[in-house]
C-alpha cells in the first residue's frame, strides 16, 4: 500500500549554519522545543500529542480497511490524514519537549534498536505462518527488512555528522534496561511521570552506569 507525502505548514525561518555542515548556510526552523514543559500548557500539549499519534494509528488502519474492502478511492484520502497527524503528533511532543533536543544519543539507540528489530520482527512473522496466516507473516516480513533499513539509515546520519559524537562525556550514564537508551545527566531531575523516550520505562527502571 503506498502513501503520499504529509506536507508540512509554513514555518517562520532563519538563515544560520547547519551544524555539521560543510560552510554553506542552510536554513534553520525556529525552535519551539519545551515551550510548554513545566507550564500549565504541558497537559494539554502532551494529550494532544497522543490523540494525534493515536489518529496517525487509526486513519492507517482505516486505509487498510478501505483497501480490503475495495474502497481504492478512500485510501489516499485516509492516508492523507494520517500522514498530516503524525506530523501534528512530532510538533506536539517538540513543544511539550518529549525527547531530547540533543538527539544523538537517542539516533544512536535508534540504530541498534531498529537493526535488532529486523530479526525480531521475523521471528515474530514466523510465528504468525506457523499460526496459519501466511498473508499477514508475508507482510510482516517486509517489515522486519523495513526495520532493518531503518537501523542503516540511522546508521547513515551518525556517518554524515560524526562531529555530533564528539562531545564531553557525561558524569553520569543510566541505561534502559529494556532498549538500551543512555541517558546522560542526572536522571533524578527529570519528573516521577518521566519515561524512556525510546520504550516507554520509567525512570526507576534505569540502571546507573558505573
Amino acid at each position: 500500500m503506498g502513501f503520499t507525502r504529509g506536507r508540512w505548514p509554513e514555518e517562520k525561518k532563519q538563515k544560520a549554519p547547519l551544524y555539521g555542515g560543510k560552510g554553506k548556510q542552510e536554513e534553520k526552523t525556529m525552535s519551539i522545543y519545551g515551550q510548554t514543559k513545566g507550564t500549565e500548557l504541558e497537559a494539554m500539549a502532551k494529550n494532544m500529542m497522543q490523540g494525534e499519534a493515536n489518529g496517525t494509528m487509526m486513519y492507517y488502519a482505516l486505509a487498510r480497511l478501505a483497501k480490503e474492502q475495495g474502497y481504492e478511492d478512500l485510501v489516499p484520502l485516509f492516508i492523507e490524514a494520517a500522514n498530516q497527524e503524525a506530523v501534528h503528533a512530532g510538533f506536539y511532543a517538540v513543544l511539550n519537549g518529549k525527547y531530547p533536543q540533543d538527539f544523538w544519543g537517542l539516533v544512536k539507540t535508534l540504530q541498534k534498536a531498529e537493526t535488532n528489530g529486523e530479526a525480531q520482527v521475523k521471528g515474530m512473522a514466523d510465528k504468525v505462518r506457523a499460526a496459519g496466516f501466511a498473508e499477514a507473516a508475508d507482510e510482516m516480513e517486509v517489515f522486519a527488512k523495513q526495520e532493518g533499513h531503518h537501523g542503516e539509515l540511522m546508521a547513515e546520519i551518525l556517518a554524515r555528522y560524526p562531529q555530533a559524537e564528539k562531545k564531553e562525556k557525561a558524569k553520569k550514564v543510566y541505561v534502559c534496561p529494556v532498549c538500551g537508551y543512555e541517558y546522560e545527566g542526572d536522571i533524578n531531575s527529570e519528573s516521577d511521570d518521566w519515561v524512556c523516550p525510546l520504550c516507554g520505562q520509567p525512570k526507576s527502571a534505569f540502571k546507573e552506569v558505573k
